[in-house]
Order: structure tokens, then C-alpha cells, then sequence
């Protein structure tokens, strides 16, 4: 799209019908474990088990440099798509984000003189963002993409401080100034448009239930979850879709948001949760199915139950009112989808999150 543009009218590629979104949640902590089920990094966890340690220490900031809404006309075509017109008062599209351009403006500035992007990202998120343990580098679907932004703005992919965040902490990195941008498995939705700036969507995921492979039991998001301690992650849309709809089960831990908080259901990241159930100290996890997938290939004794029950966007999260970098970022992504993605995808996500033919397509407002 040539810059300076910006109409009313913008796209949502080969001609589907704008999205309804909500709900997220993200990962972060070393899995503190019994040694041996996590493949690839197990060991690491039940390091961090046997010493005591939880999940929530791997938090600390780790650097490595290196009402109505009018339907619009619609193009179809590769990287071509569907806008639509959104009243500032309504929240039918959340995911609709500002026109690409690659015009400088004062955000993008400020990263070009310091000379590297600080981006918030996970580190314990298998295959979406993960230290891997023998190169000792960070990895993931996340991760190629964060590059990919660095090589676009500063010329190289490797102009890049990673600062890793927990799922609770990613909206007050972005206030703080700790980092330029969140690409963590971040779910667009209603409330959080508010709080942050959204990339347009570049992968659609879904809430769904994660339990060990042996108990019939529980049979998905329904009400096999009556009386049954289901862990999410605090500040993730899991826990709000529990809040909304929980089926009698036991989500909330006493003191939640205190200093007497337990941090037993709910936990400062998600791969706690996975923790928890490997332990028996919870009968369930809900989180994003493209998360579960991962944690379910790390831990063949735990699996996906019933199918995903809500439909939703991950976006690269900006600060309010970073628009030139939003708008940036919206830039890398349409030539992004055109290639890119898919390699990651093929290498990082294909074999666990089979199915998916390509990137969900952007809307712009």
C-alpha cells in the first residue's frame, strides 16, 4: 500500500468476513518438574524444581543484544483485503489496526538512534518463543517474526534486545517504556485496545481445555469441569472466559492479587499451569490451544480435550499512541504473509498445530 494512504476502506485478505475476537493468553516460566517428561528442556526444569525455585524467578528481564460497523468493498487477491468503517464507541472489530506504512515518526526515531528494538517476549514457550538449550539462543514462531521487524526498521535482524516478561506484565512493560513492542502470543480483544496499540492479526488460535491423556473424565470446556481445580494464567482471557462461564470448577485462588495470593490456579504464567497438572496439584489447564499444542509435545502424558471454544487474534502490541510504529510494524506484515509465515510455520508450528493453510488475514479501520 503506498504510504501516506489512509482510508476508511482497507483490507482482510481473499475475501472473508471481518473477525470476532477475544480472549488471550500468553506463557513464560522454566517448568519447575520432576525431572525427564519435558522433551528438550526438562532438565532445566526439575533444576529449577529440586532448588525451590519457581517459575516466576525466570521473569526477571533477561537482555540479549544480537455501535454498527459498515461492511466496505472488497479485493480479493493475495495480501489484498477487507476494511471496515468502526465508530470510536463500538468494539465489533478489536482486531482492525491503523494502514501500513513505512513512514518514520517519532517512535520509530527514537528505536533508529538508540540502534536496537527491545522487544517483550516469552522464553519457556515451546516453539512459539523458547530458549533453545543447546545453542542457548532464543527461538519460536515469535521470535522469527520480532527479527524480522528488527531487520525492517534498523536494517538487521540481529539489532535486537529480547526482554523476557510474564504473561501478567506485558501491557506495564509497554507503559513503563521497558520495551517497543510485545510479541508473545498477545490475544487482541476488547479490553486490551484500550490498554495497548494492536498490530493486525498474525495468527488465529482458540481457547481450549489441557488435561492428562488418561482421565476420561474430563471431556473438554463443558461441565465434566464441575469441582475440578483448573489453572490459568493471571491477567489471560483464559481466566476471564472462566470468570464469564465455569462450568462449577474451582479457578480462583484465595487472596488472588494480594501479597497472600498463592499462586496455585492462577499463576504469572501460563507454562506454571503445566507445572501444576504435571504435579497433581491441578486437574486441568485452559489456555490457547496453539500454546497447549506445544506444552502437550513436550509432555506426551497430557492432550488436548474438546474443542476450542472461543476464536482468537494474536497481534504485536505497541503503546498507546506509538501509531508510527504500529503502522510500521502493519508494513512488515503484509510482505510477512506473503512468505515468510509460512516458512515459520512450517518449522516451528506445523507439526503439533497441523491444519493451518496460512496467516489470518489483516483489517485495517
Amino acid at each position: 500500500m503506498p504510504n501516506g494512504t489512509d482510508p476508511l476502506v482497507r483490507r482482510t485478505a481473499r475475501g472473508t468476513d471481518p473477525r470476532a475476537s477475544r480472549t488471550a493468553r500468553g506463557t513464560d516460566p522454566l517448568v519447575r518438574r520432576a525431572a525427564g517428561r519435558l522433551r528438550g528442556w526438562g532438565g532445566v526444569a526439575a533444576m529449577a524444581l529440586a532448588c525451590g525455585l519457581t517459575a516466576s524467578l525466570t521473569l526477571l528481564p533477561l537482555a540479549q543484544d544480537g455501535g454498527t460497523a459498515a461492511a466496505a468493498p472488497r479485493t480479493s487477491g493475495p495480501g489484498v483485503g477487507t476494511g471496515v468503517q468502526v465508530k470510536a464507541d463500538t468494539c465489533e472489530h478489536p482486531e482492525a489496526s491503523l494502514p501500513p506504512s513505512s513512514a518514520d515518526g517519532p517512535a520509530i526515531r527514537a528505536i533508529k538512534e538508540r540502534g536496537k528494538l527491545i522487544v517483550g517476549v516469552d522464553q519457556s514457550s515451546y516453539r512459539w518463543g523458547y530458549r533453545n538449550p543447546e545453542k542457548g539462543v532464543l527461538e519460536g514462531f515469535d521470535i522469527d517474526l520480532a527479527r524480522a521487524i528488527a531487520k525492517d526498521v534498523l536494517g538487521d535482524p540481529e539489532a535486537i534486545i529480547f526482554r523476557t516478561i510474564p504473561t501478567n506484565q506485558r501491557i506495564a512493560a509497554l507503559d513503563s517504556g521497558k520495551v517497543d513492542l510485545v510479541v508473545r502470543t498477545m490475544t487482541i480483544n476488547c479490553k486490551r485496545i484500550e490498554q495497548v496499540a494492536f498490530s493486525t492479526a498474525y495468527f488465529r488460535a482458540g481457547q481450549q481445555v489441557l488435561a492428562p491423556r488418561l482421565d476420561r473424565s474430563i471431556t473438554g470446556y463443558d461441565s465434566s469441569l464441575s469441582g475440578k481445580r483448573v489453572c490459568t494464567a493471571e491477567g489471560s482471557t483464559a481466566y476471564d472466559a472462566l470468570e464469564e462461564k465455569s462450568f462449577g470448577a474451582v479457578f480462583k485462588d484465595e487472596g488472588d492479587g494480594t501479597k497472600d495470593d498463592k499462586d496455585l490456579l492462577t499463576v504469572p504464567n501460563q507454562l506454571d499451569c503445566l507445572a501444576r497438572l504435571q504435579m497433581g496439584e491441578v486437574d486441568a489447564v485452559v489456555t490457547d490451544n496453539a500454546l497447549a499444542a506445544g506444552q502437550a509435545a513436550q509432555d506426551p502424558a497430557v492432550e488436548l480435550k474438546g474443542k476450542p471454544f472461543t476464536e482468537e487474534y494474536y497481534g504485536v502490541a505497541a503503546r498507546l499512541g506509538n501509531d508510527d510504529l504500529v503502522r510500521r510494524v502493519n508494513q512488515v506484515l503484509v510482505g510477512y504473509r506473503q512468505g515468510p509465515w509460512q516458512k515459520a510455520y512450517r518449522e516451528w508450528l506445523e507439526k503439533d498445530l497441523p491444519g493451518i493453510t496460512g496467516p489470518p488475514d489483516p483489517l485495517y479501520r
